[in-house]
């Protein structure tokens, strides 16, 4: 009896999903899936941002691929069985590892993995970003789960024609949150996939290689789209306005950073030039605004 129970619950084990997809409709042709608010953990299994698909008509395109091969082959399945349609495009949205990883799974595939033009260089100068999946997790969520480079490279623009509408991928300036990041837009759908131009549910993480000019100018530039729907690369909001928290935030950090900058302040002073508490209540705020603040600050100082 022993060896049955043995033979019978193995392969479960061995076959069982490691997520449960509950996707949201934000449109008829549109569904997403939506992250954890925290980074990268095992207890989330690296599914820290959200991802889109597509409906084009004749095919899908999906947003950004997920954090490891497992993850994409887990939603392309749950897609695919959903939607009896295919995957053609996947569109990934900065060069980050909870975003580029899962596209491993594509490349496998044959899908047509669309990027920013410079992503294969940040690959190469960024290797430790993969570092937190890759060598952090346990090795069977990770199995198969490589670094790979895009097929399709955009500088500013590329249009991607299905028989049912067009989706338009955008990089709107040289830099935002990355300097990778991308936007995806449906005028049909009146509907703007912001990526990590965009927060929500989760403090904005203001990093070193972010570009405070550009960021405002790519939140300006889905601002003058009017779209119906914005959802950012973390978050469950997609109102119209979805993306005004974080214009709002680095409108308020650009001008105290600058201030305290212009009026020569010693950086280990800058903590009480930094007032942004309106903001205080969001997930990892604390362990974020100061971080921020000190990046914008060092480079100006640099500038």
């Amino acid at each position: 009896m022993k060896k049955i129970t043995f033979i019978l619950v193995l392969p479960i084990f061995l076959f069982a999903n490691f997520f449960a997809f509950k996707p949201i409709t934000i449109d008829k042709d549109i569904s997403c899936v939506i992250g954890d608010y925290n980074p990268p953990l095992q207890s989330n299994k690296g599914f820290v941002s959200n991802v889109c698909y597509v409906n084009m008509g004749n095919f899908l395109v999906l947003l950004d691929a997920g954090a490891t091969y497992n993850f994409a082959k887990e939603l392309n399945q749950y897609i695919e069985k959903s939607t009896n349609k295919k995957i053609k495009y996947v569109v990934i949205t900065s060069y980050h590892d909870d975003r580029l990883l899962g596209a491993s799974y594509f490349k496998e595939k044959g899908v047509k993995i669309i990027a920013a033009s410079n992503v294969p260089a940040l690959i190469k100068t960024h290797k430790s970003v993969y570092d937190r999946i890759l060598k952090h997790f346990p090795k069977d969520l990770i199995e198969n789960t490589k670094v790979v480079n895009p097929d399709i490279l955009v500088d500013k623009e590329y249009t991607i024609k299905g028989d049912k509408k067009s989706l338009f991928v955008y990089k709107p300036s040289k830099a935002t949150q990355s300097p990778a990041d991308m936007i995806v837009y449906s005028p049909k759908d009146s509907f703007i996939f912001a990526g990590n131009t965009v927060f929500n549910g989760r403090f904005v993480n203001y990093a070193s290689d972010s570009s405070m000019e550009g960021w405002i100018k790519a939140l300006n530039f889905i601002k003058d789209k009017k779209a119906k729907f914005v959802l950012g690369g973390h978050g469950r909001e997609y109102d119209a306005h979805s993306y005004k928290m974080t214009l709002d935030y680095l409108l308020m950090l650009r001008q105290q950073v600058k201030a305290a900058y212009e009026k020569d302040i010693d950086p280990a002073d800058l903590d009480k030039n930094i007032h942004t508490d309106a903001f205080k209540k969001i997930p990892h705020y604390h362990e974020l605004y100061m971080r921020n603040a000190r990046n914008y600050f060092d480079q100006l100082e640099w500038q």
